[in-house]
């Protein structure tokens, strides 16, 4: 596994990230594929023994316990210093906004929260999971500064937001003396390549790091047309994600598939292979024991360049989906809805 700089930061991190949405209690959270705690034990331990050190997750996936699982399993294998933990905190719920909590507030709250899920002093990368419109700009990297100097946390990250809103925050960090994010976590793959546009040029510019998430589009591009899975069969946010440009997708998860019998790998190597040319560390998710290999054998595949030409070739403009779709001002009705629900302790 080969290490890298985390963008301006001392950060030092496996290229490839270790996403830990799959981990959790599927009964009290809001996918029904997710794994349980010892089947996370093996596979995060499985991961460390591969040299992955970076593990992304959030206090939104599976109602904590998938910070859980994870902070049980890195104090069982491995020293806390040898690891980057990365985690996210939600937008302030509209209860809180009536109450009149603070986006510093809401931080705090949210990251001492995430903490004691972890069982841990301190996260490496505290990440900013969705822009708040609801929520002055200053108050977010004012509270995420707040917990910098606290000790509570070491680098912010961001993710879910335009190259513009990246900008306009560091730039509002500059002239404030705060902390600026050193990492953007956005959706980017190879049929989803919409931060081409921008953000990938911003990045370049500033040395932040791109770390995206559905790497490999919630295993469509690890698979052939008509092959399925748990998660593929039940994960209705990846249905809302791709469904729509199924048809179009299809033609390049077959150039994948062909490049993989060219090579003798599997699909989930092209696709993560083309993916660790453009950005940092992808954040690759894993169920079972063989998804983390895939994605160390990935480190190893260079592919030619008319391979690549002729895996981008197809490709066509995709409108914004997801978390995106939503991030507009005033937000979304349903976001909001389940943000007003959301379990005890995440509002």
């Amino acid at each position: 596994m080969k290490n890298t700089k985390l963008g301006n930061s001392d950060l030092e991190v496996s290229r490839i990230c270790l996403g830990c949405m799959g981990f959790g209690n599927a009964a009290t959270g809001q996918h029904s594929w997710t794994v349980d705690e010892d089947a996370t034990r093996e596979i995060i331990k499985h991961a460390l023994d591969s040299g992955i050190n970076f593990f992304d997750t959030a206090i939104a996936y599976q109602n904590g316990t998938s910070e859980e699982y994870l902070g049980r399993t890195l104090k069982a294998f491995a020293k806390r210093e040898n690891v980057v933990v990365a985690t996210k905190f939600l937008p302030r719920s509209q209860q809180e906004i009536a109450d009149g909590v603070t986006g510093q507030e809401h931080i705090e709250k949210q990251l001492d929260l995430s903490l004691q899920h972890l069982g841990m002093d301190y996260v490496d990368l505290y990440i900013y999971h969705m822009w708040d419109y609801q929520t002055p700009l200053y108050d977010i990297l004012d509270g995420m500064n707040r917990m910098v100097k606290a000790g509570k946390v070491r680098y912010i990250g961001i993710a879910n937001c335009y190259a513009y809103q990246l900008a306009k925050a560091n730039a509002l960090a500059a002239k404030e003396g705060f902390a600026p994010f050193v990492s953007v976590q956005n959706h980017y793959n190879l049929l989803f390549r919409e931060e081409e546009r921008e953000m990938a040029k911003l990045c370049a510019e500033d040395n932040i790091a791109m770390t995206p998430y559905s790497a490999l589009a919630s295993g469509r591009l690890s698979r052939k047309p008509g092959e399925t899975s748990k998660r593929l069969a039940e994960d209705s946010y990846a249905k809302l994600k791709y469904d729509g440009t199924a048809e179009a997708d299809e033609k390049v998860i077959l150039r994948v598939a062909e490049l993989a019998d060219k090579y003798g790998v599997t699909m989930t190597e092209i696709s993560l292979a083309w993916l660790l040319n453009r950005v940092t560390a992808p954040v690759a998710g894993a169920t079972k024991l063989h998804h983390i290999d895939g994605a160390v054998k990935a480190m190893e595949l260079t592919l030619a360049d008319e391979d690549i030409a002729y895996l981008e070739e197809l490709y066509i403009p995709h409108n914004l989906v997801g978390v995106m779709a939503q991030n507009t001002r005033g937000g979304n009705k349903k976001e909001q809805v389940w943000m007003k629900n959301a379990p005890k302790g995440m509002q």
